[in-house]
């Protein structure tokens, strides 16, 4: 599947979640996003805000807090992708570093999820090529259609993706 059609894939699932996702600032889920990457960046805006600031449904799986908080919404998290509620519906995205991303790429297999998305810097090419052979829809590496210079990235490529499957969305304040 070439990457633009697994990132429509990816955003026709009716819920969404962040595997990884952090207010730790000394985390990799929150560096990862917010610091790391130059135009997959924005000062302080991670992947997990850029979903509640799109107005979709996503939670958030960390398994040390029991909450993750925007400046408008407080959100349950769930400790793995096995407490999701609903896993076969949830596209995951994956903040977390590789090795990690490895053990909840094989998790997320097991209990049904179809569409992941692998940030930059949270995969090894080993890891993109397991999501492309286990998953019907796999996003992420340096692959066509990305506008980002570090690879595919919800930052810079969901919008378009949003679009490109039809999605509505709305903004909301942070």
């Amino acid at each position: 599947m070439a990457m633009d059609a697994a990132a429509k894939r990816f955003f026709a699932s009716p819920y969404f979640a962040v595997v990884g996702a952090s207010q730790d600032q000394s985390k990799f889920g929150y560096k990862n996003m917010a610091t790391t990457f130059s135009r997959c960046s924005s000062p302080g805006k991670t992947v997990f805000a850029w979903y509640h600031t799109h107005s979709l449904p996503v939670v958030p799986i960390n398994p040390t807090r029991p909450t993750i908080s925007t400046p408008s919404k407080s959100y349950n998290t769930v400790p793995s992708v096995s407490a999701l509620p609903q896993s076969a519906e949830t596209a995951l995205s994956f903040l977390t570093p590789p090795a990690v991303t490895r053990k909840v790429l094989q998790e997320a297999q097991a209990v049904g999820v179809k569409a992941v998305w692998l940030q930059p810097g949270s995969f090894e090419p080993q890891d993109l090529e397991y999501a492309k052979n286990h998953f019907e829809s796999a996003v992420g590496g340096y692959e066509d259609g990305t506008v980002g210079g570090e690879g595919w990235c919800v930052l810079v490529d969901g919008e378009d993706a949003l679009d490109a499957a039809g999605r509505k969305w709305g903004r909301q304040k942070l």
